[in-house]
């Protein structure tokens, strides 16, 4: 039986080195928004930290040094909030962007494995009717010399 060769191989090879870079690629941005994420839930945290002492400093002796301090604090905090909030929002972006240039080359090597597929179907259909057609030459030789011999 001859061998199977795939005319599209190194083409299918490509696809699957692309899908598993778009793989990686994907899982770094995942990564990257997560960090994101974790720094946005630190500045809120901060930020009610801010917010509990500005309750405290209002309690009791009035300290307007540290109440001013503490306002001033607070609006920071907004802004880093905001601030980290677009990122995170970029990052989303990111993400599924590689999200769909990773479905993008999965789709592309699925469709080059199924033509692979396919291909070796036909193989496989040409060698079985090159196969038929040998044993049917061997059957008719055969037949023919047994018929030769019995006359």
């Amino acid at each position: 039986m001859a061998k199977f060769r795939y005319s599209l191989q190194n083409i299918l090879n490509i696809k699957e080195k692309m899908e598993t870079q778009a793989k990686q690629e994907f899982g770094m941005a995942q990564t990257a928004l997560n960090v994101e994420i974790e720094h946005l839930e630190r500045l809120k945290a901060r930020k009610r930290e801010y917010e509990e002492e500005s309750g405290g400093l209002l309690q009791g002796k009035l300290d307007l040094r540290a109440i001013e301090e503490n306002k001033e604090a607070l609006l920071k905090m907004d802004s880093l909030v905001a601030a980290q909030c677009i990122r995170v929002d970029k990052a989303k972006e990111n993400v599924e962007a590689a999200r769909e240039r990773m479905a993008e080359a999965m789709k592309e090597r699925k469709m080059h494995e199924t033509l692979r597929e396919k291909a070796f179907e036909a193989f496989l259909q040409e060698e079985n009717h090159a196969e038929s057609k040998a044993i049917d030459e061997l059957t008719s030789y055969t037949y023919g010399q047994k018929s030769r011999q019995v006359d």
